[in-house]
């Protein structure tokens, strides 16, 4: 065991500081190695799920051994014969699955630790240089092992706040995709309630003066579970960074993929993301057929005179007939504490992203309430109002796939049904993405893209669009839309460049992009940037040029 590795991990969590890790999925000992050479505070070797044997198990354990990484396995079960084989190679603690109960914490420690405290048995393996060191290892190894339940169950978490007051265990981490398996959401990683289960279960195990950890989706995530307090943070498994970097690097030329479970490229799809920008092949350059017919245009907020939709309520119009957008109108619309749009409906779809406050949407009854970056979509012909039921005034970014809207007022009132505050919408009507819980991808190196709405996800639906998250150098590849495109900064600082043009752009300042125009983004602060991005076109999709095509030189158009 590598006890001062052990003691400067509990150090950190006992000041309030996370300890970032890696879980280990695949058999190379590099992968721990360079993990050790980089710093990180720990490594969880899986041995429930994959292929990896006890050697290649070992192979790891002694890749890190003399660093300042803690090395546990995660065992397939609570199983004494495998927790004590796994100590006896030289791990620092051990990761139990599918923990539910007291009795199953309670036997977790007694398999750990040696008697009188437990049941281990002495072995003359790596733990006790195979036999040459009984005395100074069972002498100290009672006191450093960790033992890390998971929970990973509706009926584990429930039971959070009995077993964080069992002796012997630290720490916690929980399993979102199991977790919500067992909600009846099978095949997401936080489905409807999930989060909020963890989050409570983690305030009952924090109360009783223990830890939470879990497993990071990307950067973005990362930085909301520390804010969240979980002080044992995954940044991610080996394989599943490696697919993150490969994609983020795929995106940069167009060629960024989804896989299949049965690991094969469908034949007769084009290339291209889930998420953001759905890139098709590689161009040296853009067809005359998208030749422009207009210029780029950048709009700082407050440009264009505000428009009174309803007291207390006005619109700023960003993109629009107003500077020549085609069938498209983006903007930003501002509710005065107590402020309420009546009921009203489109010949048009509508989209609306929270930046500020907490925005209460109701949609022929059904009320939402919505808070930073939550989205709600209402196709064409759905009665829908909007109240600032909260302190303070509430900003929200608003498309629509008209450049010259217009509203009817709907004089009748709706049974109000409050919806559960996960909710997604109704099938076939309204659609609700949840910020927190809502899938990403990158679609370029640096990057996060959210999907908020377009026609694979609402049918019919005649735009397309979402959010965009940059980290600091952060950018997209060279490419156009073969429709018009609105960008808005809701936050941080963002480069844009047309065909050789810079633009710099910040505090929600909105960019136009026309049909044809070769563009990219990239975030050269050092600071996160985001975005809401809208295309006049039902689905996501960009064509990747030569980053030639962005540039005065190689300006394809002059």
């Amino acid at each position: 065991m590598n006890f001062p590795a052990i003691q400067r991990f509990r150090r950190r969590q006992a000041v309030g500081e996370p300890v970032y890790g890696l879980w280990i999925t695949l058999e190379a000992p590099s992968i721990a190695e360079a993990a050790a050479a980089l710093g990180l505070d720990w490594i969880v070797i899986d041995a429930e799920h994959g292929h990896l044997d006890w050697k290649e198990i070992t192979e790891h354990l002694r890749a890190v051994v003399r660093s300042e990484t803690v090395a546990l396995v995660r065992l397939p079960e609570l199983n004494g014969g495998a927790i004590k084989r796994a100590l006896d190679c030289g791990a620092d603690g051990i990761v139990i699955p599918w923990v539910e109960s007291s009795e199953q914490v309670r036997q977790a420690v007694e398999f750990a630790n040696y008697p009188p405290e437990g049941r281990r048995g002495i072995g003359a393996e790596r733990a006790t240089a195979w036999g040459q060191a009984f005395l100074e290892h069972t002498a100290a190894a009672n006191d450093h092992v960790l033992v890390v339940p998971i929970l990973e169950t509706v009926r584990g978490v429930r039971q959070a706040a009995t077993l964080a007051n069992i002796d012997g265990v630290e720490t916690f981490f929980f399993g979102p995709a199991d977790l919500s398996a067992s909600a009846g959401h099978r095949g997401q990683w936080e489905g409807p309630g999930v989060a909020q289960m963890i989050l409570d279960a983690k305030d009952a195990i924090v109360r009783a003066g223990k830890h939470c950890g879990l497993l990071a989706r990307d950067t973005a995530d990362l930085e909301r579970r520390r804010e969240q307090g979980f002080r044992m943070i995954g940044l991610g498994t080996d394989a599943g960074l490696l697919i993150r970097s490969l994609r983020q690097s795929l995106a940069v030329v167009g060629r960024d993929a989804s896989m299949r479970a049965d690991l094969s490229v469908p034949a007769d799809s084009p290339p291209g993301g889930p998420s953001g920008n759905r890139s098709t092949s590689l161009l040296d350059r853009p067809p005359e057929s998208v030749r422009p017919d207009r210029m780029e245009v950048t709009v700082t907020r407050g440009e264009h005179e505000p428009i009174t939709l309803a007291p207390g309520v006005s619109f700023d119009c960003s993109v629009g007939a107003v500077n020549g957008a085609k069938h498209l109108t983006t903007g930003y619309v501002s509710f005065e504490q107590g402020a309420e749009l009546p009921y009203h409906e489109h010949p048009f779809a509508e989209s609306v992203t929270v930046l500020e406050g907490r925005l209460t949407f109701d949609v022929v009854g059904r009320r939402y309430v919505l808070g930073r970056f939550d989205n709600i979509t209402i196709p064409r012909g759905l009665a829908h109002a909007a109240r600032n039921l909260s302190r303070g005034t509430v900003v929200a970014h608003v498309a629509m796939a008209s450049a010259e809207p217009t509203r009817t007022l709907i004089d009748r009132s709706f049974s109000l049904r409050a919806m559960p505050a996960d909710s997604t919408g109704r099938p076939g009507a309204e659609r609700v993405t949840r910020f927190a819980t809502a899938p990403r991808a990158a679609a370029g190196p640096n990057t996060q893209f959210i999907d908020y709405f377009n026609a694979d996800l609402l049918p019919g639906l005649e735009m397309s669009g979402g959010y965009g998250g940059f980290d600091p150098g952060g950018r997209l590849p060279a490419h156009f839309h073969d429709f018009d495109e609105s960008i808005a900064i809701v936050a941080g600082r963002a480069t844009c460049v047309v065909e050789g043009r810079r633009y710099a752009m910040s505090d929600r300042a909105t960019a136009l992009q026309p049909r044809g125009r070769v563009h990219y983004f990239i975030n050269e602060s050092t600071s996160h940037m985001e975005m809401i991005w809208v295309y006049a076109g039902p689905r996501p999709d960009r064509i990747v040029v030569d980053p030639r095509c962005a540039t005065l030189e190689g300006d394809p158009w002059k």
